[in-house]
């Protein structure tokens, strides 16, 4: 019998030692001065900054979802990487958090370099973004487990925040202005209704769709937040009440994770326009209003609460850094049996 080897089985060592090369320089670019140590390492070391008194650690973890799904079909890979950051670093930042570091988790059956490159060079630029390291990660190349030309991706970030500035939403009251937060596209939340709808029209994906081909909207990456929120919160120490992170679930779910029992937040519909590729999509696949708000985004990508005199200044401030800002609508007192998010 012929000596066998791992490569035989399917494993392809060389492959991955060549995805190592060619991912350090990326994740060199994101290091911070608390990162102790190189890529390689059985594990990644990160000394906390003695600028915290009392830190207190948070954590968040996801995936892409089926938004993969489509980048498979469209040969298209450099943007998902960014999509997994954004997914944990802006769910850590809604409690107050600075971003640290993140690892990634890239399985696949056999390792194209090149697609495994495209996707680390997205997680790099992600966390670029968000101001975080990326101190490592895992690549699994595991063969009969994935259809060819396929993989998964998960992540998780770590970020800190000092336990007096944790924010949970408990001082919202009736009154306050929920401020909302411009997408970039449906981020990567709704992509199985996005998909069906696809499968049922079959659009052609190089088609102009408001200056820019229909593919690259709908693999648009997810906007990440953390840099102009951060700032806002530093420079104003106890403006901000709360925030949502909008992602599966929409307004209509997201938004109540934050508020205290008895308020509901009474959104307008008319505060801001649904954007081209949503008008599409309640279109294309005949869905109505309130399963918008329950399933996408709907061009809103986080939601931030604050009392009624900080509107402006916050608004104001968020504008500067670059962000498009929409007043949504107000907190009031919940009516009987009433959802604690309604867009009228």
């Amino acid at each position: 019998m012929t000596a066998l080897t791992y490569r035989d089985a399917g494993v392809d060592i060389v492959a991955g030692d060549a995805l190592v090369d060619r991912i350090k320089p990326m994740a060199k670019r994101t290091m911070r001065p608390e990162v102790l140590g190189s890529i390689g390492g059985f594990g990644a070391l990160f000394e906390l900054s003695g600028k915290y008194k009392q830190p207190v650690l948070v954590s968040g973890t996801d995936g892409v979802g089926t938004k993969l799904k489509l980048a498979f079909e469209l040969n298209k890979h450099d943007t998902v990487g960014q999509d997994l950051v954004a997914m944990s670093v802006n769910d850590i930042l809604v409690q107050g958090a600075e971003p640290l570091f993140f690892l990634d988790y890239f399985a696949c059956g056999k390792l194209d370099v090149d697609t495994a490159a495209d996707v680390v060079k997205g997680i790099a630029h992600g966390c670029e973004l968000a101001g975080c390291a990326l101190i490592g990660g895992e690549t699994a190349e595991m063969p009969g487990m994935y259809p060819a030309g396929e993989y998964d991706l998960a992540g998780f970030a770590v970020g800190a925040v000092e336990k007096a500035e944790i924010i949970t939403g408990e001082r919202i009251v009736d009154g306050d202005t929920v401020l909302g937060l411009a997408s970039s596209g449906a981020h990567s939340n709704g992509y199985s209704l996005i998909r069906k709808i696809i499968e049922l029209t079959k659009p052609n994906m190089d088609a102009d769709f408001h200056g820019r081909a229909l593919r690259e909207v709908v693999m648009e990456p997810t906007r990440i937040y953390v840099k102009p929120l951060l700032a806002l919160m530093q420079a104003n120490p106890g403006m901000v009440k709360g925030m949502a992170h909008i992602t599966g679930g929409g307004l209509l779910e997201n938004v109540p994770r934050v508020l205290p029992e008895g308020l509901t937040a009474e959104l307008r519909a008319d505060a801001w326009q649904l954007p081209p590729l949503f008008q599409w999509l309640q279109g294309a696949g005949n869905i109505e209003a309130n399963e918008m708000y329950r399933t996408f985004n709907c061009g809103i990508g986080m939601v931030v609460i604050v009392a009624r005199e900080h509107a402006a200044t916050a608004a104001e401030q968020l504008r500067a850094a670059g962000e498009t800002v929409f007043e949504l609508g107000r907190i009031r007192a919940s009516a009987a049996d009433e959802a604690p998010t309604v867009v009228c």
